[in-house]
């Protein structure tokens, strides 16, 4: 027992006479560093910079991503999100809204100058009211839970506090994932229902021209079924709704696509120089703020459609509740529509009851 005890006790004399007659170990245990002339904790500024910079190391996993210890790429993609995106696209809904309150203000809301009818035209049956309708109202949904991702913790949660701003946001992340789906089911609608309507042609240009009559009154420019600016909305929305529909699969199923590697390809062949080396990150970062970017530019544009497709217009909301629009609005508005419409009907007239 005795020699036991002496030759723990021997033990430890020797360890604390190895620390004291050596301070590089010693100070090792305080510091931080390794013995041996080694800059231990203190990083080597090669070293540093390659992890600083997202190179990837060696790993025995088999995620390759584990590889990366820092994905510095992520500064940039936050730095993006929660400036210019947030900050521009923030001042542009504010903006059309601004610019929509000073319209009303100096034209007020654009009557039908003749007066109603009292007589209506067809103008969308119940299958194009169906596709606007699922567009539309998918869309509104997926504006106000993409608003939220975006400022709801600047706007919402101070005001409701975070469990219910909690609440709100998880139920919104799934609204807004499933009813992507309605969206693209209405924009695939839309496309193969207007797109022989909104191909453009000379009298597009005389509209232009004419401002499209809503800025002076007793100016009517020619129009068929849909006029220049309708045309315009048709296919930034269907561009851009394609586009957002694009990246947010991508979002919604992460790491399976090179949606931007490979666009980048594609622009170097005109010079570009656009990075094609992208990591699974760095994929998703580009889609998640290319799909702010071309919501944020959709809403501002469907703000301003809701505007002169309601309040904006007297008898332009009829045409998607009943698909009834007055025959005096027709023929202001959209006069060559209404003259196609009645050649139509002497051609083809309908038998008497």
């Amino acid at each position: 027992m005795f020699r036991k005890l002496l030759t723990t006790f021997m033990m430890i004399f020797v360890i604390n006479l190895a620390f004291i007659s050596n301070p590089s170990v010693s100070t090792a245990q305080v510091s931080g560093e390794v013995p041996g002339k080694t800059l231990g904790l203190k990083s080597d500024a090669d070293l540093w910079r390659y992890i600083r910079t997202g190179n990837a190391g060696s790993t025995q996993m088999k995620d390759e991503l584990s590889a990366v210890m820092i994905q510095s790429e992520g500064d940039n993609w936050r730095a993006i999100r929660n400036g210019p995106v947030s900050l521009y696209g923030g001042l542009g809904l504010l903006g059309i809204i601004g610019l929509l309150f000073v319209f009303y203000m100096y034209r007020g809301k654009i009557k039908v100058e003749t007066g109603l009818a009292g007589q209506t035209i067809l103008r969308f049956a119940a299958i194009d009211r169906f596709a606007h309708w699922l567009m539309a109202g998918s869309f509104v949904l997926l504006s106000l839970t993409g608003l939220n991702l975006l400022y709801g913790k600047y706007v919402l949660l101070p005001i409701l506090g975070p469990e219910t701003f909690t609440a709100i946001t998880i139920g919104g992340k799934y609204i807004h994932n499933y009813l992507a789906f309605a969206f693209m089911l209405g924009l695939v609608l839309a496309f193969v229902l207007w797109v022989r309507h909104n191909i453009p042609t000379k009298i597009d240009w005389e509209w232009l021209k004419m401002g499209g009559g809503i800025f002076k009154a007793g100016m009517h420019p020619p129009a068929k079924k849909f006029n220049a600016g309708q045309k315009m909305i048709f296919w930034i929305t269907m561009i851009g709704g394609l586009s957002v529909s694009m990246s947010g699969i991508a979002l919604m199923f992460p790491f399976q696509t090179t949606m931007f590697a490979d666009t980048f390809a594609l622009l170097n062949a005109i010079g570009l120089g656009l990075p094609t080396d992208l990591t699974a990150l760095q994929e998703q970062q580009y889609n998640q703020v290319w799909h702010g970017i071309v919501s944020l530019g959709l809403m501002i544009m469907i703000i301003a459609h809701i505007y002169i497709g309601s309040v904006g217009m007297e008898g332009a909301i009829d045409a998607m509740n009943t698909g009834e629009v007055d025959r005096n609005w027709a023929k202001e508005h959209h006069n060559l529509w209404v003259k196609e419409m009645d050649e139509k009907k002497k051609t083809n007239p309908e038998p008497a009851e």
